[in-house]
Order: structure tokens, then C-alpha cells, then sequence
């Protein structure tokens, strides 16, 4: 059964188990101690520190291990703005950063912090110049990912980090998802990670803080790792997270020419096999392995459903698998299509069969979950007769209904008719704006209705 979700975790890798075992015999005891088995296990974690910091980019004595990249973030960004208190309290973060981020904004936030968000593009990239324009000489630190966790899009680290460097503010990186491709480039000052993103055991995280950059860790603290994440070191598994984060990116660079081309191929064939489907992210600047896309008309609760009953495993960022029926917040911010989403990231080992055998079940996958809704086809041409108003009530109906009723109502109107859609799905305020811009229809606007009526949504028919 493939397994197209490496974004979320990706599969153990062999160095990793081996690694995992081996240090299970060796490296049990307290690396505190100074008896012969402390010392075992103190040589082990240095040799892990010294691996992982290798692939990051940092000194050895600039790099802590913590309980997750969670853990790593939270800790990054309170450690920051504590040692930057008296330089102000500004967090400044894009708005597609990973959700850890935005928990972690919320708490500087309640705590009297300010924050000021950037935003994207249709592809999720953050603007350089954009980034560095809410750099105000109050801000205490910047957060930018390397590479978008949903999307894929790369961001301009690079650049952000000069001018972070610039404006005498600190960055901090969160790359859990590009550290298997590579060392993230920059005069960045703090970096994060996530070891079971490159196929290391969950449970082990990375935080680099270079030196100069001031921090204060905040909460209770030991003397464990610098005093930046405190408890017993779990040493097997961050033995096999340093060592399988070295393995891959010895297999880096083919693996990333190989898996890039099986992505194309997504990118290609699934608007030529599935009609009504936006590819979303950077085409370009991306993750090699990584591809996602919106399919109108579509549950993505039962679409992940279809797809894993035909042997495939995927992720989705849409907002018909949440329970609370909202919609990603990447999606929101790039202003695109969230229903019925569909990431595809591919594993180390993923073959041109496995992608092929995707493409071939996903277009009756598609196919049912829209004729169980109920979903239109298109029309060829427009009807004749003079232009109008329709009002389509889709009150108590939850994503993807309001478009599927938007969709039926423009294929039965000539042009320059307006439909109305009344929605108190919040939803809708993304998905009918996003389908008109899939779709070549105009969105006239949203107006607030009645508290009990939700919203009317605005749409004149153009093609």
C-alpha cells in the first residue's frame, strides 16, 4: 500500500532502525555520570550532536536536542523574545508558518506581546521585501519557514535573513520540512527541527541558537542540554535521528532529481485526468517531493476515505476533514481553493509504478465522491436569454454544498446574470471567491446578511 504522506512523517529510515537498536545496548545510562557506561552514553551524544550540527550548519555547543519540533519552536521563539525583551515585543511571522508558530504567537500574544503577520502570494510565497518592511525597529524577532509544510513552497530565507541581519533582528527558521534536502541557507539565528520528517523516530526534535544571539529559556530548567530542554536525554533515539538524518542527505541530492520528476508528472496529469482541479504551490521553488491540489466539488473527508480504501495513503489541508470545519490557514492565506484538497509527498523509495497506479484510481475516486454530492457537469455554452438575478439558498449546508449550488445555478443563467448565495458556512468566504477565480466568473463581493442568514455571496456570470 503506498504511502504518499511523508510531510507529516516519513517512514523510518534503515540507518535509523539499525542506529536505534544498536544505541539501545549502549547508551542506557545517565551521560551525566562519570563511570564507564556514563561515559558510553556521553560519547554517543556527543557523536549525535556533532552529526546533526554538521547538517545543519552550526557549532556542536549551538545545538540542543528537545522532546519534539514542536518543543523546539515553542522553546525558539519564547527563548527569543525573552532575551530580546528590553529591544521590544514584536513578532513578526508569515502567515503560512506551521501551526506551532501560530500557538506560539498566541501566548506572546495574550502575554502583551504584539504580532504582525505577513502575508502570501497565490503560490505561498512570502515576499522578501514584504518581510523586510515589517521589520519595525521595535521587533524582537522574525519567524520564517523554510519550506511550506502543505504547499511545499520555498520561501527566501536567504534573503529574509539579511535583512533580518540588517535590521539587528534575529530569525528563526523552522525547516523541519527541508532539512533532509539541505542546510538552510543564510545569516540566520535560530533554526528548528523534527527528526521524524527525515525519517527519524518521532520524539526528537533539534533547536540551534547561534552564538550571539541572546536568549533566555523560559520555564524550569536543569542542566541538561545548555538548560534548553530539560529531563533525561532519550540517547538511542536521538542517536538514530543524527544518523538517519546523515543518510539521507547522502541520498539527497539523487533521491531529490528522482522524486522531482515524479511530482512533475503529478503536476501534469492530474488536470488532463480530472476536470474542475487546481494545482496549488510554487511550480518551481518547492520541495521535490511534495505536490497538492483542490478538487471543486469534492468532500475531502470522503475523498481521503476513496483514496485510502484504493490503497493510498494522503493528507489534506481541506476544510471537509476538520471537525470544525474550518479551512487551512495556508490555504486562506494564498486565497485558493480548500475543498476537496489532496497532499501528495512522496517517501524515499516511492517508484514510478506507485505514482502511476495513483494516477489511474484517482480519477474514479474523484468521480464517485462528486455524483454521491450531486456535483454539476459543465455546460458547453451559456443559455440564451436575458441576464438576471438568481438567489440560492445554501443556509445549513457545509463545504463543498454552497459551491456545488453556486456551480448548478451560473451553468443554467446567461451571461451577466448575478447569483446570490446565502451561506452561514464560513467556508464559503473562501471557497466562491476561489472558485470564480478557477472558474473565469466574476465575484461581485460578500455582504452580511441577518446574524441567523450568514452571508450573501455575489457572483456574475462572465463565460
Amino acid at each position: 500500500m503506498p504511502y504518499f504522506d511523508a510531510a507529516s512523517s516519513a517512514p523510518l529510515h534503515p540507518v535509523a532502525r539499525d542506529a536505534l537498536f544498536a544505541a539501545l545496548d549502549e547508551g542506557w545510562a545517565d551521560p551525566a555520570r562519570l563511570y564507564r557506561e556514563g561515559r558510553r552514553a556521553r560519547l554517543l551524544l556527543d557523536a549525535a550532536r556533532e552529526t546533526a550540527a554538521e547538517a545543519v550548519g552550526c557549532r556542536p555547543d549551538e545545538l540542543v536536542f528537545t522532546p519534539s519540533g514542536t518543543h523546539a519552536v515553542h522553546t525558539g521563539v519564547a527563548g527569543a523574545l525573552a532575551g530580546r525583551r528590553r529591544a521590544g515585543t514584536r513578532l513578526v511571522h508569515s502567515a503560512v508558518e506551521h501551526s506551532s508558530v501560530l500557538h506560539a504567537a498566541e501566548a506572546h500574544e495574550a502575554a502583551g506581546g504584539t504580532v504582525a503577520v505577513v502575508g502570501c502570494d497565490r503560490t505561498g510565497r512570502v515576499g522578501a521585501g514584504e518581510f523586510a518592511d515589517a521589520l519595525t525597529p521595535d521587533t524582537a524577532l522574525a519567524v520564517l519557514q523554510s519550506a511550506n509544510h502543505e504547499v511545499g513552497t520555498e520561501q527566501p530565507v536567504a534573503e529574509a535573513a539579511e535583512a533580518c541581519r540588517a535590521a539587528g533582528v534575529p530569525l528563526l527558521v523552522d525547516a523541519a520540512q527541508s532539512l533532509a534536502w539541505g542546510p538552510v541557507a543564510g545569516p540566520w539565528s535560530l533554526l528548528t527541527g523534527s527528526a521524524h520528517k527525515w525519517g527519524g523516530p518521532a520524539g526528537v526534535g533539534l533547536l540551534a541558537v547561534r552564538k550571539g544571539t541572546r536568549f533566555a529559556y523560559q520555564g524550569p530548567a536543569d542542566a541538561r542540554e545548555s538548560g534548553r530542554a530539560p529531563g533525561f536525554e532519550n540517547i538511542p533515539a536521538v542517536v538514530a535521528a543524527a544518523a538517519s538524518l546523515r543518510a539521507v542527505r547522502a541520498e539527497a541530492a539523487a533521491e531529490a532529481a528522482r522524486l522531482r520528476g515524479l511530482v512533475d508528472r503529478i503536476r501534469v496529469r492530474v488536470p488532463e485526468l480530472v476536470p474542475d482541479v487546481a494545482v496549488v504551490g510554487d511550480p518551481v521553488r518547492r520541495l521535490p517531493h511534495l505536490v497538492t491540489f483542490s478538487c471543486l466539488y469534492v468532500d475531502g473527508e470522503t475523498l481521503l476515505h476513496a483514496l485510502d480504501r484504493a490503497g493510498f495513503s494522503v493528507a489534506s489541508g481541506s476544510s471537509c476533514t476538520s471537525s470544525t470545519l474550518t479551512p487551512s490557514h495556508v490555504l486562506k492565506a494564498m486565497g485558493v481553493l480548500s475543498e476537496g484538497n489532496v497532499r501528495v509527498s512522496l517517501p524515499a523509495g516511492t517508484t514510478e509504478g506507485d505514482v502511476d497506479r495513483f494516477l489511474a484510481v484517482l480519477p474514479d475516486a474523484v468521480a464517485g465522491v462528486r455524483e454521491q454530492l450531486g456535483a454539476p457537469a459543465r455546460p458547453a455554452r451559456a443559455p440564451e436569454g436575458a441576464a438576471g438575478e438568481v438567489v440560492v439558498d445554501a443556509l445549513g449546508a457545509r463545504c463543498p454544498v454552497p459551491v456545488i449550488e453556486l456551480a448548478k445555478a451560473v451553468a443554467g443563467v446567461p451571461v451577466g446574470t448575478t447569483v446570490t448565495v446565502l451561506s452561514d458556512d464560513e467556508v464559503a468566504a473562501l471557497d466562491i471567491p476561489a472558485w470564480c477565480w478557477t472558474q473565469g466568473q466574476e465575484y461581485l463581493g460578500e455582504r452580511a446578511e441577518r446574524p441567523e442568514r450568514g452571508a450573501a455571496y455575489v457572483v456574475r456570470r462572465r463565460v
